[in-house]
């Protein structure tokens, strides 16, 4: 396995806990991943993840403030046909609180960044039942197939990330500066 000596990642926020700073082989323990791309959290623990709050998809009118409801983030994932069946999702501010238990692990990681990538959410706390996510934001140049190269270890696997993000994906080329992606596993 490939040493990462001057590599090492920041960990999601944790409730009462402050972030952690781990070597990219001991989180990840593939050497084909660049791992400054992943965020994650505890297992143990709820997880806190960041969003660009002025980079999601807009869901308010002009004359609308931009401060995201529980109500207009519910009617988006029924809009996604996502099943947000056994989950609670509530909003303080610019935070979403996603709570309870999802009907898949799939599910579970779409609809975090259903809520997230939203103009005007700022985080989404997770209190839901089931494994880590692995997420990306995009930066400016990005593009599906180099982040499926540095991720993945193969750019022409861009597909799977595609795949992976539908139905918040609508085409491999239409990702922006700021939205999250999920990055699948195994």
């Amino acid at each position: 396995m490939r040493d990462w000596p001057s590599c090492n990642l920041l960990l999601g926020s944790r409730r009462n806990n402050s972030p952690q700073l781990l070597s990219c082989q001991t989180v990840l323990g593939r050497s084909s991943l660049l791992p400054t791309y992943y965020v994650t959290k505890g297992s143990s623990d709820m997880g806190l993840w960041s969003f660009v709050k002025d980079a999601g998809k807009s869901l308010f009118g002009a004359a609308e403030a931009a401060e995201p409801d529980a109500e207009t983030l519910q009617k988006e994932i029924a809009d996604l046909g996502l099943d947000a069946s056994g989950l609670d999702i509530s909003v303080e501010g610019d935070k979403v609180k996603v709570t309870g238990d999802a009907v898949s692990q799939e599910v579970k990681e779409k609809i975090i960044l259903a809520v997230g990538n939203v103009e005007g959410v700022a985080e989404v706390e997770d209190e839901v039942a089931g494994g880590d996510p692995v997420f990306h934001t995009v930066k400016k140049g990005d593009t599906l197939w180099g982040i499926s190269a540095k991720t993945l270890g193969n750019g022409a696997r861009y597909e799977e990330i595609f795949e992976a993000n539908k139905p918040m994906l609508t085409h491999p080329d239409k990702i922006y500066p700021g939205q999250v992606l999920r990055i699948p596993q195994g």
